[in-house]
C-alpha cells in the first residue's frame, strides 16, 4: 500500500521522516511518497483533502476536521519554540507606531498568524508570504514581520530585531505549551493503517534519535544553504518528546488552542475535540 506524505523541507521534519520515508525502519508493507512542500501549501492542501498524510498548522487542521485526524506522534509542540515578532533594527520607529506598519506572515492558515492575532487582535495590516521571504521584506524597511523555521536564530546577525515573542505570550496566558504543527490523517484510511502509521512516526523518530549525533543526510540534502549549527539547533528545539507522543500535555494544549481558535472564527464548527484524536 503506497500513501501521499506531505511534510517541510525544514531539519525537524526531515529529521522526524527520514528513516520512514527510506524504509530504514520495517514499515511492514507501506510505502510512502514523500512531498516536501512549504507549510502554507500543505495547509491549503489539507483544506483540500489531497494528501493521505500531511504535516499541518493547527490553524488549518481546525479548517479540515471533517477530512483528518490527528496523529499523536510527529508532531511539533513545545515551551520556547513560537515565532517571533521582529523589526528592522535601523528603523527609527517610536513603540506607539509599531502597528501603523503592515506585517508580514507566513500564511492566512499558520499558526504564526494565529498566535500574531492572539497577541494583538485588532491588528488588520497583514501581508501573507512565503516564510522564508519575511526576513528580507522586513529589512527592506516595509514593515514588520513574523519569522519561523531556521529565521529564529539568524535573525539578529542580519540586523533584525525582536518585539515579541508570540509562543512566550501564548505560554504566559494559557500555561500551557505551543502547539505549532501536527501529522494528520485522513478519515477515510481505516483505522488499522491509520494506526500503524502512528506507530512508524514514531519509531522512524526513535532510529533518528538512535543514530545521534549524526545528522540524516536528508536533512543536509534539503538544508544546504544552512549552517550545521543551525540545523541541530533546529532539531534540538522542535524534536522532542511531544513529537514521540503528544501525551496528555499535548492533547490538552491543542484543546485550548481550539478554543480560541473558535472565538477568534465564530463561524468555525463547533466540533467536539473528541473527533480531533486517532483512538
Amino acid at each position: 500500500m503506497k500513501l501521499t506524505l506531505g511534510f517541510s523541507p525544514c531539519p525537524n521534519d526531515t529529521y522526524i521522516f527520514d528513516a520512514l520515508v527510506h524504509q530504514k525502519i520495517d514499515t511492514g508493507g507501506l510505502e510512502f511518497e514523500a512531498i516536501l512542500e512549504d507549510v502554507e501549501t500543505l495547509n491549503e492542501w489539507a483544506l483540500e483533502g489531497k494528501l493521505d498524510v500531511t504535516k499541518l498548522s493547527f490553524p488549518a487542521f481546525f479548517n479540515s476536521l471533517d477530512k483528518y485526524f490527528l496523529l499523536n506522534s510527529g508532531s511539533a509542540l513545545g515551551r520556547g519554540v513560537g515565532p517571533l515578532l521582529i523589526r528592522n533594527k535601523k528603523l527609527g520607529m517610536r513603540n506607539e507606531e509599531i502597528f501603523k506598519y503592515p506585517v508580514a506572515l507566513p500564511g492566512q492558515n499558520t499558526t504564526a498568524n494565529f498566535l500574531f492575532s492572539f497577541a494583538f487582535p485588532n491588528t488588520r495590516n497583514k501581508v501573507f508570504m512565503r516564510f522564508d521571504k519575511i526576513g528580507d521584506w522586513v529589512l527592506e524597511g516595509n514593515g514588520l514581520g513574523v519569522i519561523i523555521h531556521e529565521d529564529r536564530f539568524t535573525y539578529p546577525e542580519r540586523g533584525l530585531q525582536k518585539i515579541l515573542d508570540l509562543g512566550e505570550y501564548w505560554e504566559e496566558q494559557t500555561d500551557l505549551p505551543v502547539p505549532l504543527g501536527g501529522i494528520a490523517v485522513k478519515r477515510d484510511i481505516l483505522q488499522p493503517v491509520a494506526n500503524k502509521i502512528d506507530s512508524l512516526i514514531r519509531k522512524s523518530v526513535e532510529y533518528a534519535r538512535s543514530c545521534e549525533p549524526e545528522l540524516p543526510d536528508y536533512v543536509r540534502l534539503y538544508a544546504q544553504t544552512m549552517d550545521e549549527n543551525v540545523m541541530r539547533q533546529h532539531i534540538e528545539l522542535y524534536v522532542n518528546d511531544y513529537s514521540l507522543d503528544l501525551g496528555t500535555g499535548g492533547k490538552k494544549a491543542i484543546i485550548k488552542f481550539h478554543e480560541v481558535f473558535l472565538a477568534q472564527n465564530p463561524g468555525a464548527s463547533p466540533v467536539s475535540s473528541k473527533e480531533f484524536f486517532i483512538s
